[in-house]
């Protein structure tokens, strides 16, 4: 039996990289899917025709979560459709790499609008409909939160805030049985990755990493269903690193 049958999941940016494996596997696992996507329809409808290849239940809603009013269409749109929500996870992001020099109030404005605006008010949008057994909330962190690379202050600091913001929302939200973790990836093969880093980068990334090969997406979406589920009912408040070793 899957293990989140007739569970609700919103997965934001989840049409490509590690929001689609994860969107993939919560589906595999019997929950229905929102798939949520801010430009890439197109992939999001791929990853929703997946899922639903499988028997699995999905769709895709656009929306731009560091938008407020694309939060609230978002959310109302979930649960006229379904009545509730019991799993989110905040997955999307963005990345932008520079010097201290090339850093200006559009590159913070614009990670920090997305990496933690939009994740503190999808969830506080999403979590006045979780039901009263409760569920679970999973924040997609990075390992620069906690060992910050060069030439990524605003992406780290972003990062940080999420493993903080998750800690904090956990204590506020555990006495109604809404748990709140992060999962803290280090470098995965995505088209992030591949878009951000030369291959002086990925060397780079790479000799960080004591299991000697980057990450795949389906390494942290394991992670997420596995936290997701009730067989993680005792977990809450942390941040989960998935790094090949990195933090340890």
């Amino acid at each position: 039996m899957a293990q989140l049958n007739d569970r609700i999941a919103v997965v934001t940016g989840g049409s490509r990289g590690i929001g689609a494996a994860i969107a993939r596997r919560l589906g595999k696992e019997g929950a229905t899917v929102v798939v949520n996507y801010a430009q890439s329809g197109e992939a999001a409808k791929r990853i929703v025709d997946e899922i639903r290849a499988i028997g699995g239940k999905a769709e895709a809603i656009q929306a731009d979560v560091s938008k407020p009013e694309d939060v609230t269409r978002l959310i109302d749109q979930v649960v006229e459709g379904h009545g509730r929500i019991d799993i989110l996870v905040n997955n999307a992001g963005v990345a932008e790499f520079g010097a201290l020099e090339a850093v200006n109030e559009d590159h913070i404005t614009r990670q920090f609008g997305v990496n933690v605006t939009g994740l503190l008010l999808t969830t506080k949008a999403a979590a006045a409909h979780f039901p009263e057994s409760g569920g679970s909330v999973v924040n997609i962190s990075s390992v620069v939160g906690v060992r910050p690379m060069p030439n990524a202050s605003a992406y780290s600091a972003t990062k940080a805030a999420v493993d903080a913001v998750s800690k904090s929302l956990a204590r506020e939200l555990g006495p109604r049985r809404i748990r709140v973790n992060s999962v803290s990836p280090g470098p995965v093969e995505t088209d992030m990755l591949n878009q951000a880093a030369d291959e002086a980068t990925r060397s780079y990334f790479l000799s960080l990493v004591p299991l000697g090969r980057l990450g795949q997406p389906e390494d942290i979406a394991n992670t997420v269903a596995f936290i997701a589920s009730d067989e993680a009912s005792w977990i809450t408040g942390q941040t989960l690193g998935v790094d090949g070793g990195i933090q340890g």
